[in-house]
């Protein structure tokens, strides 16, 4: 393939990734306006960006699947389209309950180019640049999430609240474009199972995979454990539906593959993380900084910003040093920066709590793309689409889990019933304790990791 092609790809299914990511953040910075507009409570508009998030977390591996047997360019392109027409039908939206079901269906476009992007990369760059391909997606996906809230904010107090839907229209016909134009058409690959579709498999895991984000993001009490049984009992479920299917969703087997396995459990456990600095960066920044709301979102927005800045210079690294040594570098960082962090005094001020999560976010970086390159590199490719869902699912995972867990270790760890009045040093002694699990989580990947490589030399060595 020509590098002008290569080029062309990367940048049509970068453009993929941006706006999968933009429409999670823009949304999230509308959620005022759109209570005024319509009229509604909190509670209410916030469903906006959940339905988003419940529908990409409860598709994404079945969409990879579907990518697997019908062609992933092709789908790609679908997604890409309903991706494009949901954002207009959100702008003409004239009640809530349209604009939550708009949204969930731009969920569906989204859940589609989320899955299929990293699966077409193995086919689009040879595999000695595919950690450089993984650090630019990587960068995409953080500049779509850094800038969702200030082009949210802007586009919000000039044209309005549906301009953040309808910004995405051209950018989903230059999608469109560069796709059409740049990727290669999918092979034909005859197999026994290609027009197969495990219809019963997928939607035992969409079942489950809703239970299971409905109870880490509405459940309370007695309605939260109800939620989590029936997510168990799904699981369940599913891997009998599984084990019994001629074609099944997940061939329970590829688990057997020690980096593969530990490359899911290790993103989930590090997204799980990542969530923390969301959830509890703008109450430390508030409340026991007493930082302004304009200075809270500059705070906040150099996570994102390093990452995006990191991205590729850390995909490079990923090709020079190999996965595996890059992504123990990634998790060392993070661990250092989740370690400095609750040390740091509040007298130290903002700059104690930007360089920590500076550096814990360069970190995040060079693993999520040593991560994705290990888990994507060598697997067959009449299975890429489902295993870059599964990738896809294991950080929703995360995140969703991070937000419901690590927010309840930050409540727990300042002891007040009603976080908003929380005394400062009540609220720094929340965050040391959230970091403190924060930096436990990130040690039990860096065993798993070290655990994975071991095996799979034992493995290997007979041969």
């Amino acid at each position: 393939m020509k590098s002008i092609s290569i080029r062309g790809a990367l940048a049509s299914l970068s453009l993929s990734m941006l706006l999968s990511s933009l429409g999670t953040s823009i949304a999230s910075v509308g959620l005022p306006t759109l209570a005024e507009a319509f009229s509604a409570s909190f509670e209410q508009v916030q469903w906006v960006v959940l339905a988003y998030l419940l529908a990409v977390t409860a598709l994404i591996v079945s969409v990879g699947r579907l990518g697997d047997i019908i062609g992933r360019r092709r789908l790609l392109l679908i997604g890409i389209c309903v991706f494009t027409v949901a954002s207009v039908l959100c702008a003409l939206a004239p009640h809530l309950w349209l604009l939550i079901a708009a949204r969930a269906l731009q969920g569906v476009g989204a859940a589609i180019m989320m899955a299929l992007t990293m699966a077409l990369v193995g086919g689009a760059v040879p595999k000695e640049k595919m950690g450089s391909a993984m650090g630019v997606l990587g960068t995409m996906s953080a500049i779509g999430t850094s800038l969702g809230p200030t082009l949210g904010g802007f586009l919000i107090a000039n044209p309005g609240w549906q301009a953040i839907f309808l910004i995405n229209v051209p950018l989903g016909v230059l999608a469109i474009g560069l796709v059409l134009y740049f990727l290669p058409n999918d092979r034909s690959e005859k197999r026994a199972d290609r027009a197969v579709f495990d219809v019963l498999g997928t939607l035992v895991l969409v079942l489950t995979l809703l239970a299971y984000a409905l109870a880490m993001t509405v459940g309370r009490g007695t309605l939260n454990m109800t939620l989590l049984l029936v997510a168990v009992f799904g699981l369940c479920v599913f891997v009998f539906v599984e084990h019994t299917a001629e074609s099944p969703l997940v061939r329970l087997t590829m688990f057997r593959n020690w980096h593969m396995s530990a490359g899911f459990v290790m993103s989930m456990l590090v997204t799980t993380v990542v969530m923390a600095t969301m959830v509890v960066g703008p109450f430390y920044l508030t409340g026991a900084l007493a930082l302004n709301a304009a200075s809270v979102g500059l705070a906040m927005s150099t996570g994102p910003l390093m990452a995006a800045l990191a991205g590729v210079p850390a995909g490079r690294w990923v090709d020079r040093l190999g996965a595996h040594r890059s992504g123990t570098l990634g998790l060392i960082a993070m661990l250092i920066g989740a370690c400095i962090l609750p040390a740091m005094p509040l007298g130290f001020g903002v700059l104690g709590y930007i360089v920590p999560l500076t550096v814990m976010t360069g970190g995040y970086a060079l693993f999520q793309a040593a991560n994705n390159t290990a888990v994507m590199a060598d697997i067959e490719s009449q299975q890429r689409g489902v295993i870059s869902g599964l990738l896809g699912l294991s950080r929703n995972l995360g995140l969703i889990t991070g937000a419901s867990v690590m927010g309840a270790v930050f409540a727990f760890g300042s002891a007040s019933h009603d976080i908003l009045q929380a005394q400062p040093e009540a609220i720094a002694q929340g965050m040391r304790l959230t970091f403190a699990v924060a930096a436990g989580l990130i040690v039990i990947a860096l065993a798993i990791g070290a655990i994975s490589k071991i095996v799979s030399r034992r493995i290997i060595a007979p041969c």
